[in-house]
């Protein structure tokens, strides 16, 4: 097909983007998350624009936090996009008021996730940028998080599973979430949006220092580029795309190691966890540290009713080399590591 006058830089990036991640299959039913903001317009217009070549069915949602006073005028405005680009479109508004935004982000997936559950888009879209990821980078850095939360913008993660309709009651799918601006930076979606005249619904929360995120917008990331590198967006962002790589492959080398290093009773308790947990400490100590501590991680993701900290980990990990009887306090939940050598015992507490 030949490419309309309207063809920009941007179109041919996300456009080459996709061909080469394969992140949006052609002819799918994407549902895309528009807030009204220049990343979620920008985001739109591109799939808009894009949706000849690849035959995919949009719809845009609106989830509404009721943060601010003209939160409603805000998804009445995006609602009047939908009708004029002739698009289906769904609201979700919440009950209650989060306090939080790791509070409003969770109620915001959960509200997506439930409407494309519903109305069967396998696909949802999200306008995030290489801005975003630079932010999300030093948010995470500053509360000492490893690899694995510095690269925690990914390209496309599954949600949960789900099945399809009144199909076959065996067939099972996933809803993705995809981020397919991750190229892009904040300033370019901005200057696109000027370009194609697209109304912009300014946040006013956006720019409220007291969230942690604005700060870094507004303040760190404008000194970063000012003192010291005026592409350190793009550089952080790199970065986070650099070690998403690293941590995809340990974390299955470090699966590898612990399906490795678990006794055969121990498969089993993977289901129902009434008996101690038996590790071999030959097989872990061969491996690396890096392994070791993410295979100890994976165990008591299993096992602990939260997200294990940095401090149980190393807990758990230390054992691989401490002298036999050795054994640890309790993690959240009641469970203890010990020491039988030669093995790691990990009774589980009710």
């Amino acid at each position: 097909m030949a490419e309309s006058s309207n063809w920009t830089h941007l179109h041919a990036q996300v456009h080459r983007t996709l061909l080469y991640r394969q992140i949006l299959p052609s002819n799918q039913r994407l549902l895309i998350a528009v807030s009204g903001g220049q990343d979620s317009l920008c985001l739109i217009k591109l799939l808009l624009d894009l949706q000849p070549k690849w035959g995919w069915n949009l719809a845009i949602v609106h989830c509404d936090h009721r943060w601010r006073s003209d939160s409603q005028a805000s998804a009445n405005h995006v609602e009047q996009l939908a009708k004029n680009w002739g698009i289906s479109y769904y609201l979700e508004t919440a009950s209650e008021i989060s306090k939080t935004e790791a509070a409003a982000r969770k109620w915001r997936y959960q509200a997506l996730t439930e409407i494309a559950i519903a109305h069967n888009y396998p696909y949802i879209v999200t306008g995030h940028t290489a801005s975003d990821r630079a932010e999300t980078l030093l948010y995470n850095l500053i509360r000492g998080s490893g690899a694995d939360g510095l690269s925690a913008l990914t390209w496309t993660r599954p949600l949960l599973d789900f099945r399809l309709g009144n199909s076959d009651e065996n067939l099972k799918s996933k809803i993705y979430l995809v981020r397919p601006l991750l190229e892009i930076t904040r300033s370019q979606t901005g200057q696109f949006c000027q370009e194609q005249k697209l109304p912009i619904w300014e946040d006013s929360t956006n720019q409220d220092l007291q969230y942690t995120r604005n700060r870094i917008r507004s303040e760190l990331l404008p000194y970063l580029e000012t003192h010291f590198n005026p592409k350190a967006q793009q550089a952080l962002a790199q970065t986070a795309e650099l070690l998403r790589a690293d941590v995809e492959y340990l974390e299955l080398a470090a699966s590898d190691l612990l399906q490795r290093a678990m006794s055969p009773i121990a498969d089993t308790l993977q289901v129902n966890f009434q008996l101690p947990v038996k590790l071999n400490r030959r097989i872990l100590r061969e491996a690396p540290l890096a392994l070791q501590r993410r295979a100890m991680r994976q165990l008591l993701q299993q096992i602990l009713p939260s997200a294990p900290s940095f401090e149980s980990v190393e807990k758990l990990t230390s054992l691989i080399v401490a002298p036999n009887r050795s054994q640890t306090d309790p993690f959240p939940g009641g469970a203890i590591g010990r020491v039988e050598h030669p093995s790691i015992i990990l009774h589980i507490k009710f």
